[in-house]
């Protein structure tokens, strides 16, 4: 390949750190993995892992995709990274690590975050935002306790890494810092609530939009990964809204639907969407618009764990017989938290499968009723849906399930060729280097030749679907799970 311009985003994962180097054409020049420590999961929730590993290992898999290009990394315009959302590490003067990160996971701070959310009612219900168990605000505040004087700054992850590669501090993005207790809508930090709580706001980074230059790399962090000096050091989003970004979805109305262990639908609206149930919350896009989105219960589980071989039969199967004999919710776990909230929410079936194909199907029609739930949720809600929706996810690899899902939705589905953290990183990294815009960079590089087409509705199905949907939201409202939803 040429030794045209290219961007490389980074996802620093749980378990390893990924990076991919892309072109603006979104083509693959080189990607890498190196692995992370495990978490270490301890009594009351702690979760933990060595935060020193972090940069050895971006910089051993920037260095690999250098190695590689024709340019050996001169011609890397610029780099993004991404993290777990939630996930903070305390730092001492010049950014010195001074224990390991509290994981995303962590709950050792679940009376603080509780404490926080009363302390700031006013505010996270102005955002639709609830302080849960897990937020890395609580654990913000218990960096200050453990560490007292010697803490300087709280960081997350890609602030970690930023000054890595820029030898000195990097703002956070408004995504990373959404959970320690940043206002997206305001622009500010919580200060009413830190305050309450003796934390010093000055304790946590200055925060700015993602996708826009946090510095540039300096020459310490050239030698070491092969990145030019001077390449630029875009600011990252959040795991989950880098895997949106990267599927195309990036301008009002249009939305994803990523199907794996269960089932989330993530968007683009120009207004915030205030849920009163709670199960919809919104990040703040990159272009100031947001990103509201929930996560379901129910979702790609619903499928029994077979081999690979035996899902692609009863795929064929289930394509062949046309709509089930009868109506499932397959909910597997207890209770439903989107499309509606429902701690006692249980699967059920209203009728017997006939076969084995019936009771896959029915499956696959259950989770779809469920997604067209979630679409009407939002619309309801206010934010218009526009367009073919976009499928990521293991589910979205089943065209028989896209078909189901084009007709239960009378729309179009259209599954991203990569829906993954580190190609929504490089996305960003390309905005405003090899594109102007966030939209330019998703138009030219996650659509153009070789994207898959989309599924189309199934004019014949649709009668059968949509009566056996209205049977599916009937028996929902009859269980009182509904109540305040829809």
């Amino acid at each position: 390949m040429s030794s045209s311009p290219v961007v490389i985003g980074v996802d620093v994962a749980t378990a390893a750190v990924r990076a991919l180097c892309v072109d603006g054409r979104g083509r693959v020049h080189g990607e890498a993995r190196e692995p992370l420590p495990p978490p270490v999961r301890g009594p009351g929730g702690t979760s933990e892992q060595d935060a020193r590993a972090w940069w050895p290992a971006v910089e051993a898999a920037l260095r690999r995709i250098t190695h590689g290009l024709p340019a050996h990394g001169r011609e890397v315009a610029a780099v993004a990274v991404s993290a777990t959302s939630g996930t903070i590490v305390p730092a001492g003067p010049g950014g010195r690590l001074l224990g390991p990160a509290l994981m995303y996971d962590d709950r050792r701070a679940a009376d603080t975050n509780a404490e926080a959310q009363r302390l700031g009612a006013a505010r996270w219900d102005a955002l639709g935002l609830t302080v849960g168990p897990t937020a890395a605000l609580g654990r913000a505040v218990g960096c200050l306790h453990t560490h007292g004087p010697a803490l300087h700054q709280v960081l997350h992850t890609p602030e970690v890494i930023g000054r890595a590669l820029t030898g000195g501090p990097v703002p956070a993005d408004w995504s990373h810092a959404l959970k320690t207790g940043y206002d997206p809508s305001s622009g500010q930090w919580a200060d009413e609530v830190f305050a309450a709580l003796g934390f010093p706001v000055a304790l946590l980074p200055e925060v700015g939009a993602p996708g826009t230059e946090a510095g540039t790399v300096g020459r310490t962090a050239a030698e070491a990964t092969g990145l030019p000096v001077g390449c630029s050091v875009r600011l990252g989003m959040t795991d989950g809204c880098a895997g949106q970004l990267a599927t195309g979805a990036v301008e009002p109305g249009q939305f994803v639907g990523v199907l794996g262990t269960t089932y989330v639908l993530k968007g683009v609206s120009t207004a915030l969407v205030r849920d009163p149930a709670g199960a919809l919350y919104s990040h703040r896009h990159p272009d100031g618009w947001w990103l509201p989105g929930g996560a379901s219960n129910t979702g790609g589980e619903a499928i029994d764990p077979l081999s690979a071989p035996r899902i692609a039969a009863l795929d064929r199967a289930a394509r062949k017989r046309g709509p089930a004999s009868y109506v499932r919710y397959p909910l597997r776990r207890e209770g439903e938290r989107f499309p509606f909230v429902a701690p006692a929410a249980r699967g059920f079936a209203l009728g017997t499968p006939e076969d084995g194909a019936d009771a896959h199907r029915a499956a696959l029609e259950g989770v779809a009723f469920l997604e067209r739930l979630a679409v009407d949720r939002v619309r309801d809600l206010g934010v218009p849906v526009s367009g073919p929706l976009f499928a990521a996810g293991g589910g979205s690899r089943s065209p028989v399930w896209n078909a189901i899902r084009a007709t239960v939705l009378d729309r179009p589905v259209r599954v991203a060729e990569r829906a993954e953290t580190a190609f929504g990183a490089a996305l960003l990294a390309a905005s405003g280097t090899l594109h102007a815009s966030l939209a330019a960079c998703a138009a030219a590089m996650t659509g153009g030749p070789g994207a898959p087409a989309v599924t189309e509705p199934v004019p014949a199905e649709r009668a059968a679907l949509e009566d056996a949907y209205g049977r599916f939201v009937t028996e929902l409202g009859r269980r009182g799970w509904l109540d305040g939803a829809v």
